[in-house]
């Protein structure tokens, strides 16, 4: 009998597995040492970034430094050539619709004015899970050198996230204490002092995962949030708020701290092992966050030509009692 083919959550689930015990995951590596882990992988035909579980597959992965990726027929399109003996990737496509030839009432093809058959677009429901080869632009013949990004001054950097941030206008207070975490029952983010912060990067990491935290509300992307410490679901959102995390420091090109995960390591494993599947919910979940997030960031593009001000950082009042650790996330 042949052996089961190991679904790609399965893999990757193994793999996050395998990298945790290590203390090597993806977002447990410092920014500096493993740039190419938080290089965003995306198609060389289109531009378009790879999303949710296939980012996180062809990162974890990959063993080219290239983070451009095209099926064979993509690369055949531009002229390019892949490899002979070059090995692709599978990725997960997901077809939503589909095309069919448009019908008369005698079920007849229906053609235009030059002959050609008309087709008309159906939704697929649900939608077909399929797999697509692709191939690095390290594989293909013809490609062109990766253009370097743009240098952006660290200055740059941290006033897009600080100016990102403000746009949320979440209730955001800064204590001196040694704690971090968001409170659904009073829907604000409680954070230590600026100045308590090695440096600005590891300061705004830390923000932008209880942000990640902030967007599970019932007004926003309303995700089960209130859980007990130590709990499955508990170590569920933490995956979630960490690897959007990442995500968002490789988008906003500030890094990721990877210093805060140790509390969670064993119960990520529990998970993983129990449900490999959850790596999948995990990662698309996390591009609902990252994808929430960002739209703060569009807003201030759109915001450049504005004479107005940006929206100031709201506090709250300290309260007068911290809540239980059951109705926090965070570090």
């Amino acid at each position: 009998m042949a052996a089961k083919t190991q679904k790609m959550y399965e893999a990757v689930a193994e793999k996050i597995i395998a990298q945790l015990k290590e203390g090597t995951a993806p977002w447990q590596q410092p920014w500096e040492k493993s740039t190419s882990v938080f290089e965003k992988p995306f198609n060389a035909v289109t531009n378009q970034a790879y999303r949710g579980l296939n980012s996180l597959y062809l990162q974890l992965f990959s063993p080219f430094e290239d983070p451009r990726w095209a099926t064979f027929k993509q690369a055949q399109s531009q002229g390019w050539q892949v490899q002979k003996g070059a090995k692709g990737m599978a990725i997960n496509f997901v077809k939503t619709h589909q095309y069919l030839p448009k019908r008369d009432e005698r079920g007849k093809p229906v053609v235009d004015q030059t002959g050609k058959p008309v087709t008309v677009r159906k939704v697929l429901n649900p939608p077909i899970v399929t797999k697509a080869w692709v191939f690095n632009a390290e594989q293909i013949k013809g490609v062109s050198p990766l253009e370097k990004s743009k240098e952006v001054s660290q200055w740059e950097k941290l006033a897009r996230v600080e100016n990102l941030i403000k746009n949320t206008r979440a209730s955001i207070t800064h204590i001196q204490g040694n704690k971090a975490y968001y409170s659904p029952l009073g829907d604000n983010i409680r954070m230590p002092e600026r100045t308590q912060f090695k440096s600005s990067d590891r300061y705004y990491a830390t923000l932008l995962h209880e942000l990640g935290h902030w967007t599970g509300h019932k007004d926003r992307l309303d995700r089960s949030i209130m859980n007990t410490f130590g709990s499955r679901e508990y170590a569920r959102e933490e995956l979630r708020a960490e690897i959007a995390s990442m995500m968002m420091g490789a988008e906003l090109r500030i890094g990721h701290d990877p210093n805060q995960h140790v509390a969670y390591v064993e119960s990520w494993i529990k998970l993983l092992t129990a449900k490999p599947f959850e790596i999948h919910q995990a990662a698309a979940d996390s591009q609902k966050i990252m994808d929430y997030l960002m739209a703060f960031d569009r807003k201030r593009e759109l915001k450049q030509d504005d004479a107005r001000s940006v929206v100031p950082e709201k506090v709250d009042q300290v309260p007068q009692q911290e809540l239980e650790p059951t109705l926090k996330f965070g570090r």
